[in-house]
């Protein structure tokens, strides 16, 4: 038991840490930590990531109780290699290359539209005041951390990191991968927080996305040496 959770830990982390660096939420953190405070943005970001990571291993756990554990190994099989190819695929064509300029585009819209009304909340110094007009969850959390939370949560919803998990999980121990997922997580998105626009522009999307696939292919070439001493 306590091999499988290493292992399942140490896959997990080299995953989420390759998968999530560079990637599109990646950016989005290192920009919104540039302009709101930092712990805000880290809270909200790395809240939205943990959350995503437990659900995701909770589906990988529950996938061979409603498919059959053959059926889950196949299709686990098969995300591996697809990811791996398709990352290796981005990383010598260049898709990806424009995702930081992307992201900041969206964001700066986001932010010009939402500027007047976010001067006009932080004005009144009441707290009172504050609380009645503001919904119910910004009650009890900072806006900016809600912010962070929603734009990353939904980046990262359907994203191959979040199917790579669900994958990981019906192959390994789930408790390893979800502990191996959040420190990734962790690792990630302080980087992004604390390094900002400077660390994303150094960034080189195509190694880190040659990795990712070089990564993707040997758990996809494991599952498959697992399949055929199993026959």
């Amino acid at each position: 038991m306590g091999l499988s959770v290493v292992q399942g830990f140490t896959k997990s982390l080299a995953m989420t840490v390759l998968s999530e660096i560079g990637d599109k939420t990646f950016f989005a953190a290192a920009i919104l930590a540039m302009r709101h405070p930092r712990r805000h943005v880290l809270s909200g970001c790395l809240g939205a990531l943990i959350v995503m990571t437990i659900l995701s291993a909770v589906v990988g756990w529950a996938a061979p109780n409603l498919l059959s554990r053959k059926w889950t190994h196949h299709i686990t099989t098969m995300l591996f290699l697809g990811f791996g190819l398709r990352s290796l695929w981005d990383a010598f064509n260049d898709v990806e290359a424009e995702d930081l300029a992307v992201v900041e585009k969206e964001l700066n819209a986001d932010f010009r539209c939402n500027s007047t009304e976010a001067k006009e909340s932080y004005k009144d110094d009441d707290d009172d005041l504050k609380k009645k007009g503001r919904p119910f969850l910004t009650q009890f959390f900072s806006p900016i951390s809600l912010k962070a939370f929603t734009i990353t949560f939904f980046g990262e919803w359907g994203d191959k990191s979040q199917l790579a998990t669900i994958g990981l999980a019906a192959e390994e121990n789930p408790l390893g991968v979800v502990l191996g997922g959040i420190l990734g997580q962790a690792l990630c998105t302080a980087a992004a927080v604390l390094g900002g626009k400077s660390l994303a522009t150094q960034i080189s999307e195509k190694i880190v996305a040659l990795s990712g696939g070089i990564l993707f292919i040997i758990f996809g070439i494991q599952s498959l040496l697992s399949t055929v001493e199993s026959l």
